[in-house]
């Protein structure tokens, strides 16, 4: 890898949970205040700095800076801006992590222009403070927005048909990204999408078939987007900079079955998934969101940079790995305590514990990918001795 032309400034990355969308039952969820995130952010940017995470990854709630149409009160967001600048963190921007205002309709025919605007808008606030150039992933795991609102998981949205707001959701990641791109072009555009795999539960030809077929889904955003699909869209590759595959423990399963757990024959390495990627999309890549819960949370690190390291030396280009989230967090449905991060949620005091174990395996990785770049250094430059 080389580190001169990595657009990260580190490469284990550290990512605050900021989804703000309705639920099903139209319960506004925002994590960021839920986690105490927005109260601490300053020291919690500092925490992750004094921990070796040079870049994070942190999001806008749109919901509340563009709560009146036309308008922008970046009230909830300019500290966090102001946090990192003081800290010297390099920050990925979520502009959009599933939450948009009441006021906004993500149904309607304007909705790309809509939010292109308040796009372009937060770039230019972020730019007034900082003096990097800016970093952003505009829309956070198309594909599994667009299952949900089919699904009914997220309140519906528009029309009946299943799979249109897939095609709405990716007609506005192509006007933002032309438009971030025409007005700064230096700036790095990310997208994050789930990577999965579904297997079929047995062997019979309609089986394989339905589980390819649903598998198609996982491709259909970066396909889009890169224009390797649906051209009409207007994709191109220059619209995306860095490919970001988020992935958990759960994220393989069989068809219209259970979850495959990790070592079981079903289950497919993560390190061939992620060459199949390089192959597939020839772009720098990076695990945008992984983490486990509990005890797993070291051992799935491990695992999970194992197989990274192996994916790297066949040759895929991959710049970074993103623990996610990096505080602990209420869950979605239910608001229980998920304990995922490497930080506690808030003390008494105003600080975050720390996970020692996961920080001694996050120490012990990176030692083991600085060898690998050394290693990889001494190799290019020892050739012909």
């Amino acid at each position: 890898m080389d580190n001169s032309a990595n657009p990260f400034a580190s490469f284990f990355q550290a990512g605050f949970e900021c989804s703000s969308h309705r639920r099903r039952d139209g319960v506004r969820l925002d994590l960021i205040r839920a986690t105490g995130h927005d109260r601490h952010v300053l020291n919690d940017y500092r925490r992750c700095m004094e921990l070796g995470f040079g870049t994070i990854r942190d999001g806008l709630r749109w919901h509340l800076i563009g709560q009146s149409p036309g308008k922008f009160d970046w009230a909830s967001w300019r500290p966090m801006l102001e946090a990192a600048e003081e800290v010297g963190l390099q920050v990925i921007w979520d502009l959009f992590h599933y939450g948009s205002p009441d006021c906004v309709d993500q149904s309607a025919p304007d909705f790309p222009e809509r939010f292109t605007d308040f796009a372009l808008a937060a770039i230019e606030m972020q730019q007034s403070i900082s003096a990097l150039p800016p970093v952003v992933c505009p829309l956070n795991e198309i594909s599994f927005t667009s299952w949900a609102v089919d699904e009914g998981y997220f309140p519906q949205v528009g029309e009946q048909r299943r799979g249109w707001f897939k095609d709405q959701l990716v007609r506005t990641a192509i006007t933002t990204a032309k438009a971030i791109k025409q007005q700064w072009p230096k700036s790095t555009i990310i997208w994050a999408e789930p990577l999965i795999y579904i297997a079929p539960h047995d062997q019979r030809r309609p089986t394989i078939r339905g589980a390819k077929q649903n598998l198609q889904g996982m491709y259909e955003a970066y396909d889009w987007i890169t224009g390797l699909a649906r051209p009409e869209l207007g994709g191109d590759p220059s619209l995306v900079d860095v490919i970001g595959w988020n992935f958990y423990p759960h994220n393989q399963w069989y068809w219209k079955g259970p979850t495959i757990p990790m070592g079981h024959h079903g289950y497919r390495p993560l390190s061939d998934m992620l060459i199949e990627m390089a192959k597939r999309y020839r772009k720098p890549m990076f695990l945008s969101e992984t983490g486990a819960e509990g005890t797993a949370k070291p051992s799935w690190l491990h695992y999970v940079c194992n197989e990274v390291r192996d994916a790297m030396s066949r040759g895929a280009d991959i710049r970074g790995i993103c623990w996610y989230p990096i505080t602990a967090y209420p869950g979605w449905d239910n608001s229980r305590h998920a304990e995922t991060g490497l930080f506690s949620t808030v003390v008494a005091d105003g600080s975050r514990h720390v996970d020692e174990r996961l920080l001694s395996e996050f120490q012990v990785q990176r030692e083991l990918f600085d060898q690998m770049r050394s290693e990889k250094r001494l190799a290019v430059g020892g050739r012909g001795y």
